[in-house]
């Protein structure tokens, strides 16, 4: 890694909000997987009305449901999707430098970090565009 990168902080990586999957509490998962599809990414934000973040869910999330609900598939997928999701993820701050972020994604096993300040998402953090800013600017 190079020194030139060290400074860099999440906010000059992640994902707009525009950029990656965000519903609204009430969302069902089928709109949700829909929606996911779209941006081709694994993760969607639930966020509430004042852009708060209320969970998300992921690829991983849906299949371990699928294999523990006991339940006709049609109707797992017109369930809110906020009950289907992390409630309390792991989050990071705009203005946190981006190897940090990184540090904390891999004790973390996972590939994406919402990026919320002051309560709110702003944005996502993707692994592969982290690594590209770290190998490639």
């Amino acid at each position: 890694m190079s020194t030139q990168n060290k400074n860099i902080n999440v906010s000059e990586v992640m994902l707009s909000i525009n950029e990656f999957p965000v519903v609204s509490k009430g969302t069902i998962l089928k709109e949700v997987l829909e929606k996911m599809d779209t941006f081709r990414l694994g993760i969607a934000c639930i966020i509430n009305n004042e852009d708060e973040l209320l969970g998300i869910i992921t690829d991983g999330d849906i299949r371990r449901k699928l294999l523990s609900v006991q339940k006709p598939l049609p109707a797992f997928f017109i369930d809110d999707a906020i009950n289907q999701a992390i409630k309390s993820p792991i989050t990071a701050s705009s203005n946190v430098s981006l190897t940090e972020a990184i540090s904390l994604m891999e004790a973390s096993q996972v590939w994406d970090l919402p990026v919320v300040d002051n309560g709110k998402l702003v944005g996502l953090l993707h692994l592969h565009a982290a690594i590209k800013e770290l190998l490639f600017a």
